[in-house]
């Protein structure tokens, strides 16, 4: 009789406590090296900076100066928040024409779009949009910093040049995407040098990956300035390179693109201050669950009942089909701003001792982008064309210079005893409804930090019906199961990602700290100065 071995894992990180502030990022290099900066005297936003420069040098499939993202704000010393925008933008030349569609959905991990004929919005040259991470982050820093750039891109220049760690997981990730990878030229030298992944070994000194010329192109960063990226040499190197490679993407695209620092969407639940960016991101659909959620949510729970996670999954149904229809830059679609009522993404929390607290999503898309490197610079371009509705004529489809909808939601919770926490999550479109129950957790539920994080959620994202984690208690499962005809109960694993992957780091009213990174991330780490 053949008999099933099946192996039982429980994994766990544990919440940490500080009274010296708190950097949670999804790899321990660059939460050590946020952490670095803050006992340094940097503020939260010198640390923020510094820790996403870096994660672009050890976590390259999730983010890194070829994208973009969104950071939120907390300003202690003015009571204030802010939003630095600096997500991706269509090239000027871009049309719909680019994108011919082809029967069938869920070409794109993103939104779950008609797919593209040769799925050019996904992988290769047409998919990268305009990248404004080096742009965002560095007048993040000079606005709200108290460090100059040099100092900040120091750790992330020693990272690049050091190269990419090599151990199970990044060989996993290579591994996983080398049928992309090894249509581009530069990436296939680079990540599959001898037709293989790079293997470490088990034991003895860590080996590492020289990530083409990133090195160089981050000292050349911190050398000419941020501005370089956009109308300096690098900004030529970069664009000879895109052309090469059929990219639309112009020297005119870099050097018009623009950041835009705003105020947030706000939105009051259960005594507390929701703040969200707006625009083109998750955050207005993130109010409007939050609207919802409210008028069906009973307190006063230690823990969410099975009425409640069936409540919730019916509010994020409503929200993403909500969502995908009306919400875009282009004529006829609601404007994000107005609060409607009924990816590999790589995010990182940080708060200081001044109180200051940063929540920060950014990006390069799907897993290593659009799979194509620039020979002369080293640097992973994006895919973020594949956030544009293909089909044209709608709210959020293709127009040179456009803006697409992005799923980051980076929040920042200011609580009626003065606390404040950051929360935000990296998982494409998982990333809101991840965002939207750990809120609810602290706020309905009154858990404490470690309590939320590992509790176990649902996932409605407009793939499947609904999708919860198997350590949810049975009775939960039960009424999902019975509640929604295409529900998948699922573990919470290293690969593939199902849910998506939070972090929340808070300040509380005594001026202590607590944060938590949730497995299954295996590099993340909450770090303390």
């Amino acid at each position: 009789m053949q008999k099933t071995v099946l192996e039982h894992w429980q994994i766990r990180k544990p919440a940490v406590a500080s009274h010296t502030g708190l950097v949670a990022t999804q790899h321990h290099l660059a939460s050590d090296v946020g952490a670095q900066v803050l006992r340094d005297g940097g503020n939260a936003v010198d640390a923020a900076v510094a820790a996403g420069l870096a994660l672009g040098t050890v976590e390259p499939w999730m983010s890194g100066i070829g994208g973009g993202g969104y950071m939120t704000i907390y300003l202690a010393k003015e009571d204030r928040v802010r939003v630095v925008e600096f997500g991706m933008r269509a090239p000027f030349t871009s049309t719909p024409a680019d994108y011919p569609l082809t029967d069938g959905q869920g070409a794109s991990d993103a939104f779950n779009w008609q797919a593209v004929v040769g799925n050019v919005n996904v992988e290769g040259p047409l998919s990268i949009a305009v990248p404004g991470y080096v742009k965002g982050m560095s007048s993040a820093l000079q606005q709200f910093g108290s460090l100059d750039w040099a100092e900040v891109i120091e750790p992330a220049c020693q990272l690049a040049e050091w190269g990419l760690p090599i151990d199970w997981f990044s060989t996993q990730k290579i591994t996983s995407y080398a049928r992309s990878l090894v249509k581009n030229d530069e990436a296939r030298r680079v990540y599959l040098a001898d037709g293989f992944p790079p293997v470490g070994h088990i034991d003895g000194e860590i080996e590492t990956l020289r990530l083409g010329r990133l090195a160089e192109t981050y000292r050349r960063l911190q050398s000419a300035g941020p501005q370089d990226y956009y109308t300096g040499e690098l900004a030529a190197s970069m664009t000879s390179d895109l052309a090469r490679v059929g990219s639309k993407i112009s020297l005119q695209d870099l050097s018009a693109y623009e950041i835009r620092v705003t105020d947030p969407l706000v939105k009051e639940y259960r005594g507390a201050t929701v703040n969200v960016p707006g625009r083109m991101t998750a955050g207005p659909s993130l109010v409007q669950a939050l609207s919802l959620l409210e008028k069906c949510v009973v307190r006063g729970r230690s823990e969410p009942s099975a009425d409640d996670v069936v409540a919730m999954a019916r509010t994020l149904h409503n929200v993403y089909e909500y969502r995908l229809e009306h919400l875009g830059e282009g004529e006829g679609g609601r404007s994000p701003d107005a609060n409607p009522e009924p990816t590999n993404t790589s995010h990182l929390c940080v708060a200081d001792t001044n109180g200051n607290v940063v929540s920060l999503t950014q990006t390069i898309m799907s897993a290593f982008g659009s799979r194509v490197m620039l020979q002369d610079t080293g640097i992973l371009m994006n895919n973020g064309m594949m956030w544009f509705d293909p089909r044209p004529g709608l709210p959020n489809s293709v127009a040179g210079g456009r803006h697409p909808l992005c799923n980051m939601c980076p929040a920042l919770v200011q609580q009626a005893d003065g606390g404040v926490f950051a929360v935000g999550a990296c998982g494409g479109r998982k990333i809101f409804p991840a965002v939207l129950q750990l809120i609810s957790f602290l706020l309905d539920y009154d858990m404490s930090v470690d309590e939320a994080i590992h509790h176990a959620r649902i996932d409605v994202s407009g793939a499947h019906d609904v999708s919860i984690m198997s350590h949810a208690p049975d009775d939960v499962i039960d009424a999902v199961v019975a509640a929604f005809a295409n529900t998948r109960v699922l573990p919470n694993g290293v690969s593939p990602n199902s849910f998506g992957l939070p972090q929340i780091v808070r300040r509380l009213a005594d001026d202590s700290f607590d944060g938590g990174a949730f497995i299954p991330s295996p590099h993340a780490k909450v770090a303390v100065p």
